[in-house]
């Protein structure tokens, strides 16, 4: 018997995916994904949860609304998880236009469908009612060397079109709430990596790349500082936020681990060096592949996540060290490759993707 039916928005993504598999693998709780499945939305992240009684999948767009009428509507959840979004900062920069449509206007369909079903709720479950968005740290912009670690009340500074469309999203949520009573909460996060990830992203795309004896580019120096979250880890945090967090509040949750991304790369290629050591063709290292390209435009150097609030409040804190978690990734990797050859190939949406780079 579900205690809750929560609805997720990009559930079919690396994030949103990891949310559902530990929902419906470790809780009683319902989940209704929703996902328009763009190319970064993939099923087959969902497969091992799919059959569950408790699942439900519709391919809707959230900026769709009278389809999101409807699942308000047919489904009833007592809360909602949003993580739909364009999230990679590269596309952002050449093509902003998509990034505004989905994570400001989406947003704001989003809102204001979750706030006509609020208001039809009778008054226990409309206090019992959530509205969760899930933000990244980068609407923060960047810190220096010695700077202060991102705090619950730093100021924002986006410096891309990927982190200034998130910026506006989390002032609609707050603006909600305030105004209008909607009881939501906001979390801000790391860079999260694990399992399922898209191979356009670094970690992934350094293993795959690495295996396939292709070049691992690593933008400037490599110099840029990350904090990394284990994305099981931060599916756990989101849960106990959706279903213990004060309203109104928001919450960091950050991996505690900083790291160079040349830092990051060296240390896949030394765990390639001890788990396949047979190496293709000529190639001597792993590291030989390393490449410097052209810096991004408007990089930041470094993010760092405060994630003390959501310990002291909340009881949450990450499992895995950046050792055991980049371990535990890139074996994932090397034992599911008929997932990222889906991928590659674009059999798991019946297209081929230019993934080479």
């Amino acid at each position: 018997m579900a205690l809750k039916k929560i609805l997720i928005t990009g559930g079919a993504g690396f994030i949103g995916s990891a949310v559902v598999r530990h929902i419906i693998q470790n809780t009683p709780d319902a989940v209704i994904v929703v996902d328009k499945l763009t190319y970064a939305g993939n099923l087959d992240s969902l497969a091992e949860v799919s059959g569950d009684p408790r699942y439900a999948f519709e391919q809707i767009d959230i900026n769709d609304r009278p389809e999101m009428d409807a699942v308000f509507t047919r489904y009833q959840p007592d809360a909602v998880m949003h993580l739909a979004a364009e999230s990679h900062v590269d596309r952002s920069i050449d093509g902003p236009a998509a990034f505004i449509q989905t994570n400001v206007v989406g947003t704001y369909q989003l809102l204001e469908a979750a706030r006509q079903f609020w208001l039809t709720l009778p008054e226990p479950k409309r206090q019992a009612f959530r509205f969760h968005h899930i933000s990244t740290d980068e609407v923060f912009g960047d810190l220096g060397a010695g700077d202060a670690q991102f705090m619950e009340t730093t100021a924002y500074a986006p410096s891309s079109p990927y982190s200034a469309s998130k910026a506006a999203s989390d002032h609609l949520v707050r603006a909600w709430q305030r105004t209008y009573g909607l009881p939501t909460l906001v979390t801000n996060c790391s860079n999260n990596y694990g399992p399922y990830h898209f191979p356009e992203k670094l970690i992934p795309l350094v293993i795959l790349n690495a295996l396939a004896a292709k070049p691992l580019p690593v933008y400037g120096d490599g110099g840029q500082i990350r904090d990394w979250l284990y994305v099981e880890d931060h599916a756990r945090a989101l849960y106990r936020v959706v279903t213990q967090g004060c309203v109104g509040e928001t919450y960091n949750i950050g991996g505690c681990n900083e790291r160079k991304n040349i830092e990051v790369v060296e240390a896949i290629c030394a765990l390639l060096e001890e788990l396949v050591p047979r190496k293709p063709g000529c190639l001597a290292q792993y590291r030989d592949l390393i490449t410097f390209v052209t810096d991004r435009p408007g990089h930041d150097l470094r993010y760092a996540i405060n994630a003390g609030k959501i310990e002291r409040e909340l009881g949450w804190k990450p499992e895995e060290t950046f050792e055991t978690g980049l371990r535990k990734t890139v074996l994932w990797y090397l034992n599911n490759q008929s997932w990222w050859q889906r991928v590659q190939d674009g059999g798991y949406r019946g297209e081929r993707l230019g993934l080479d780079n």
